[in-house]
């Protein structure tokens, strides 16, 4: 009898952890998307192009500017996250709010600008891409816009996360791409861990590159707003925290397998010099084989698909957020007209740019992402004010400790775009 009790009081709670653990899979399952799709859209043209630099000039030496990257993404994703949850408002809404309007609207000018220089470099992606399989940018760019605006128009919030989602899974291309080469993982483990820095601008110029890449303003302020948008509360933060940090690692690893495919390859040949991700994709052909370049190629084009539909969502938000006007992607277009038209504004004119004969993309390129890192510094900056205001965040205040570790990340920030700045106006 005794034995009967004891097995039916096992089963009992063998069926109690299971279903407990069955909920605790679904709760983290109705959380993700914010960080999963902040961190991977930064793995953009722009970022595929600066990684590809990276392999192909420093071999698998920098690879631990990837590494501390990544870590910054981590810290300032979640802090993002955090605030968004517990005060329901869009990261420049509250910069109006503590810092006042005239902060917030040079915020979001400078956002503006970066964005539509950032979305045409997203459209070049796309484009280049393409264009390796020999179709014409003037027919795969305005279809890209077409089939972007049709997403956000008719998808409603959940089935633009779950295709959002989905478009995310190409980015397993460049990690089949980096098994396809001939890696050296040794030197690749030691270039992630050891810090090591050529004595050269160039050098000084890819490493910073690689920072402002990773960690980009404009996905700061999306991962804000959109969990706002997603209705998450104080209760999801603990799974919340999981999808920042998933996503974040994903970013890492990704950017990773980029810069050791264009090492493995486009290094050890002398091929020291990428423009942009198409031509390392091509440059792989010879040297890794049609598979390799297929898989580049593929990834770059879902990259920028994955990027040009969130980056003018960030805008959107943001804008939407400082004028206080509805911003939701359940809304209907007559409903958030201001959000709606801002999201069409950077779409088009990112497309409009690209489709320019003759215009310069890689200076265009170039000059949104020394934007985004002019950007990222006060935006940092707004974000810690708020983090340490109780008014705003309560209990969830951030404390000394962690306040010294999101400083000392600024400060490490703050030298960077001052190299990136000196190298680029004062040293030729």
């Amino acid at each position: 009898m005794a034995n009967t009790e004891e097995i039916t009081t096992v089963r009992a709670t063998d069926k109690t952890g299971r279903r407990f653990t069955r909920a605790r899979f679904l709760a983290l399952v109705a959380v993700l998307g914010p960080g999963l799709l902040a961190g991977l859209a930064d793995d953009d043209p722009a970022g595929i192009t600066t990684y590809s630099q990276l392999g192909a000039g420093y071999g698998y030496q920098l690879l631990w500017v990837l590494t501390i990257s990544t870590a910054a993404l981590i810290l300032f994703q979640q802090l993002g996250a955090r605030i968004g949850v517990v005060t329901g408002q869009g990261l420049v809404g509250l910069i109006r709010q503590k810092f006042g309007a005239r902060a917030a609207t040079l915020a979001i000018i400078a956002l503006l600008i970066a964005n539509i220089g950032t979305m045409a470099a997203e459209f070049a992606g796309i484009a280049a891409g393409l264009e390796l399989f020999g179709v014409s940018k003037y027919i795969s760019v305005p279809i890209a816009g077409l089939v972007v605006s049709l997403l956000v128009l008719r998808g409603g919030f959940r089935n633009i996360e779950r295709i959002l989602l989905v478009l995310s899974a190409v980015f397993i291309c460049y990690v089949i791409a980096g098994f396809q080469v001939n890696t050296d993982w040794g030197k690749a483990l030691e270039g992630s861990l050891i810090p090591s820095m050529p004595n050269t601008r160039d050098a000084v110029l890819i490493a910073t590159a690689t920072l402002g890449t990773t960690l980009a303003p404009w996905g700061l302020a999306f991962i804000q707003s959109y969990v706002v948008d997603k209705r998450l509360t104080v209760s999801d933060m603990k799974y919340l925290r999981i999808d920042v940090w998933v996503g974040a690692l994903l970013t890492g690893i990704i950017g990773f397998f980029v810069v050791v495919t264009c090492a493995g390859t486009l290094h050890l040949q002398g091929i020291t010099v990428i423009t942009d991700a198409s031509q390392a994709a091509q440059a792989l052909e010879p040297l890794a084989g049609k598979a390799a370049t297929i898989l580049f190629a593929v990834g770059l084009i879902g990259a920028a698909l994955l990027a040009a539909s969130i980056l003018p969502l960030s805008t959107a938000y943001s804008v939407a957020d400082l004028t206080g006007q509805p911003a939701g992607l359940d809304d209907k277009v007559r409903q958030a007209p201001l959000f709606y038209g801002t999201f069409a504004l950077v779409t088009i004119v990112g497309m409009a740019i690209v489709l320019i004969p003759g215009a310069p993309l890689i200076p265009i390129l170039v000059l949104s992402q020394v934007a985004n890192a002019i950007l990222l510094l006060p935006l940092l900056t707004f974000m810690f004010g708020i983090a340490r205001d109780k008014k705003l965040m309560g209990e969830f205040r951030t404390g000394r400790t962690m306040a010294v570790v999101y400083l000392a990340a600024i400060v490490v920030i703050a030298v960077s775009i001052i190299a990136l700045a000196y190298f680029t106006f004062f040293v030729h």
